[in-house]
């Protein structure tokens, strides 16, 4: 089996901003339930990459991750995260990995990985993604040794988990 390998360059600035998670393996973390899961990256004040996930739970809840994200070389395209709270980030083995194994070239779609297999996702600048695209996005997950029989795709409903949610909690 080939070696999971990310794009030889991403550019940072383009890939900022908000996701839609379309589909992913299942995540420990993560309720399987969730709905209208978003991603927003963007720049800290350090120059790495603040890392904002939210969605509503299985019981409509509106929920928030915040952590952040590192480049590991020049190419950008794998990082380092961590979604510790800052005083504890210095500890080992707390980051996790984040590859970008596909990106369209106007950077609205993104298969992301983990180079042990067991962590996938397809984002899209839109909570919809053509079923053709999606297709295409999971073959390559799949030529690169990804096992796709737990997929999960989330609902997305038009809703959104504003600042103001996360704020009351």
């Amino acid at each position: 089996m080939t070696d999971v390998a990310a794009v030889p360059s991403l550019d940072l600035d383009r890939y900022l901003g908000c996701w839609y998670e379309i589909c992913r393996l299942p995540l420990k973390w993560e309720d399987e339930t969730a709905t209208d899961i978003t991603a927003n990256y963007s720049l800290a004040d350090d120059g790495k990459v603040r890392v904002d996930n939210r969605c509503f739970d299985a019981e409509g809840k509106p929920t928030q991750a915040v952590g952040e994200a590192t480049p590991v070389d020049e190419a950008n395209s794998r990082l380092k995260v961590t979604f510790l709270p800052r005083g504890l980030r210095w500890l080992p083995f707390t980051e996790g990995d984040y590859w970008v194994l596909k990106i369209d070239p106007d950077y609205q779609t993104s298969l992301v990985g983990t180079p042990d297999r067991k962590n996938l996702w397809v984002l899209s600048r839109e909570p919809s993604l053509a079923d053709e695209m999606l297709q295409d996005y999971l073959a390559e997950a799949r030529r690169q040794g990804f096992d796709l029989a737990e997929l999960i795709t989330p609902r997305h409903t038009g809703r959104e988990v504003t600042d103001s949610m996360v704020e009351e909690e």
